[in-house]
């Protein structure tokens, strides 16, 4: 909550949280939940979804849960899709999932998107609250196909270049290519992901990002043994090759002051071709987390942009 407020008081469009289970470090598994929690606690930002993992649920559920979401706070509700599980098989099962459920990913993107405009695919079946809200939908991906998908129907395409950048720029130059525009969007648009860690210096910026880099790799490398490593054992295994695969989903990072961060975001922004930076603040700490957050802002002076 107080990052959101943090957030939209310092000139932030949107933030949007992930779906994810099972993970201790990432608290927005029940999405619409914690969206909810957070529109009653501020008053402009829009708050989204990044999002929510379609095939962990029905269409018609998304619908309802979002088409209430908006009827609630009206036009402040974004609805991000992804076809990944967001967690493990283990969990998958736990979640009554079938993991070929993510093969109708594109049919259920049609079925959610009817039900939210009032058209629903299905006879007599309306999402109450949710028809003819018409929640924007987005595309959310880390490949080729999401980004196809989102040209096809015409939807904004959101990349998450800030954990998984290989595809960013082949993805990128194929759904501008390949848009057709629909009903919610004339034109393509981009939004690529970017991890940020802004501080006061650039040293302080480099050493809470080199803490971030070594959480990362405990994460990561201690999950499936359910283990916590010793700083002395996160030494050893920074220089791992599997190390350094974890590592390379923080390639596209802003790392220092304020002036220097809104440089790399600036230019990060023109070689993605992107419309719109969705930005992903290393800091574990909270305070650091909010300085990042304010340093960044005021460097962009998103403040006097509104």
């Amino acid at each position: 909550m107080r990052l959101a407020q943090t957030a939209e008081r310092h000139g932030y469009e949107r933030i949007w949280y992930a779906e994810h289970h099972n993970m201790p470090n990432i608290a927005s598994s029940a999405t619409a939940v914690l969206i909810g929690h957070i529109a009653h606690h501020t008053e402009r930002i829009r708050l989204g979804s990044g999002g929510v993992m379609l095939p962990n649920h029905s269409p018609l559920v998304i619908a309802e849960q979002f088409g209430t979401l908006a009827t609630i706070f009206g036009d402040r509700i974004d609805l991000g899709l992804g076809r990944a599980p967001g967690t493990d098989m283990t969990t998958l099962r736990a979640l009554r999932r079938d993991p070929s459920a993510a093969d109708s990913f594109p049919h259920d993107v049609l079925e959610l998107q009817a039900y939210l405009a009032g058209k629903s695919r299905i006879p007599s079946v309306q999402a109450i609250p949710g028809a003819g809200t018409n929640v924007p939908l987005y595309i959310l991906g880390s490949s080729l196909f999401g980004a196809k998908l989102a040209a096809q129907l015409g939807l904004p395409y959101s990349f998450a270049s800030h954990f998984a950048p290989a595809a960013l720029h082949q993805a990128v130059k194929l759904y501008r290519e390949e848009f057709t525009p629909s009903q919610q969007l004339s034109e393509p648009y981009v939004i690529a992901g970017v991890g940020v860690l802004a501080a006061q210096t650039s040293e302080r910026a480099h050493e809470l990002f080199n803490v971030a880099r070594r959480h990362r790799v405990a994460s990561f490398l201690g999950r499936g043994a359910n283990k916590e490593f010793t700083e002395a054992e996160i030494d050893m295994l920074m220089d791992t090759p599997q190390a350094q695969q974890i590592l390379d989903m923080m390639r596209y990072s802003a790392v220092g002051t304020g002036e220097q961060v809104t440089e790399y975001l600036a230019h990060f922004a023109q070689t993605a071709q992107a419309d719109e930076l969705i930005t992903v603040h290393y800091p574990s700490d909270e305070q650091a987390r909010l300085e990042s957050v304010m340093i960044t802002a005021d460097a962009a002076e998103l403040v006097s942009a509104r």
